[in-house]
């Protein structure tokens, strides 16, 4: 069963911010620069729990994984945004 996840990040190195802005377009959606709504597989969740883990320096770094539930309407509907509006869902993306 998917699951719809905000991810969240602070990464205080530049090389790494861009390095983890790369692998997570890779498995969701950016809202803004350093957050990303996911619809993932249980697998595909542990797999970036991973993956940011590997390219994150723990001791200075931070994400933060939110589980929104397994409604992926009702989780977009529950984002409310001030000033300018999220982006439109990505038209054939393929989303793990």
């Amino acid at each position: 069963m998917r699951r719809c996840y905000l991810i969240c990040y602070d990464i205080r190195d530049p090389k790494r911010l861009r390095r983890v802005h790369k692998l997570m377009k890779g498995y969701g959606e950016p809202w803004q620069y350093s957050v990303f709504f996911c619809v993932l597989k249980e697998i595909d969740r542990v797999r970036m729990q991973s993956e940011l883990e590997t390219e994150m320096n723990l001791k200075e770094d931070q994400a933060l994984v939110i589980e929104l539930g397994d409604d992926e309407g009702r989780s977009r509907e529950m984002a409310m945004t001030i000033g300018q509006s999220l982006p439109e869902p990505q038209s054939g993306t393929v989303v793990i």
